[in-house]
């Protein structure tokens, strides 16, 4: 059998996802304060109205991305007028409101914080292993995390609609909150001495993770009050993200129910 050539045909963007298209629905949606996880907007496009748009989401701290036509032509069939909001599946939560609300299901609840962690297959299984240890949130900044979209919570095998997520403007102002709410805050970091067996989990717990290229940021590694690794004994020294954050949390879980 000869086979032939052709074109290959774009893949189709994902038909399950909740768009609002338009430049006034999606201000309509800001306004009611729909939780929007991004806004595409056609590049080249300009009009006063839009101007306007790009201001509140500005203000509203919405990721904007500008793509060609025919991104949102493959994204949804309705009038789009040159603007689509992805509709986040789940509703996010802020760390203060868990805080005061203090509606923990463990004495010693653990909520694991990602440090730009933009893999959305490492976030969906960081998510999966919290849901299944007993973790009490995930909490990811607004800009530069993976995005939590129908791939997440697929790959999360639908914890990330069970888990509470907190997407938090500044992460430093979450790690102050918590130790001045006497919350450790524990680096998941190779660069200490201290194995993660010795850290004390029978308190209430913020565990950083960073990201697997750079690991956990200058300004937030300052504001951890204690620091653990893993053991290596291979040659590769580091495990990938998801891994080691299921190794804490399980740490912490042996810890409280021993």
């Amino acid at each position: 059998m000869i086979a032939h050539s052709s074109s290959p045909k774009p893949k189709p963007e994902n038909r399950n996802t909740m768009t609002i298209c338009g430049i006034r629905p999606v201000m309509e949606a800001l306004a009611a304060e729909r939780p929007i996880d991004k806004v595409m907007i056609q590049s080249g496009l300009a009009s006063p109205l839009l101007s306007e748009l790009k201001w509140k989401l500005k203000e509203a701290g919405v990721m904007v991305q500008y793509v060609p036509v025919e991104k949102l032509n493959r994204t949804t069939k309705a009038n789009h007028q040159g603007v689509v909001a992805v509709i986040s599946p789940i509703t996010y939560r802020t760390f203060a409101d868990m805080i005061e609300e203090g509606a923990w299901k463990s004495n010693c609840p653990m909520m694991v914080l990602l440090d730009h962690v933009t893999d959305v297959r490492n976030l969906g299984a960081i998510a999966r292993s919290a849901e299944c240890a007993g973790v009490e949130g995930i909490i990811v900044p607004q800009h530069g995390s993976a995005q939590i979209g129908d791939e997440a919570v697929k790959s999360s095998s639908g914890a990330l609609l069970r888990v509470p997520v907190c997407r938090e403007e500044n992460l430093k102002s979450v790690l102050h909150l918590a130790k001045q709410s006497g919350w450790q805050v524990c680096a998941a970091t190779e660069k200490c001495d201290n194995l993660y067996t010795t850290v004390d989990f029978r308190k209430p717990t913020i565990l950083v993770m960073g990201a697997e290229e750079t690991g956990i940021s200058n300004e937030l590694m300052k504001l951890c009050t204690v620091r653990a690794k893993l053991p290596m004994c291979g040659e590769v020294q580091s495990l990938n993200v998801s891994v080691a954050a299921a190794l804490f949390f399980y740490e912490a879980l042996r810890q409280v129910r021993r």
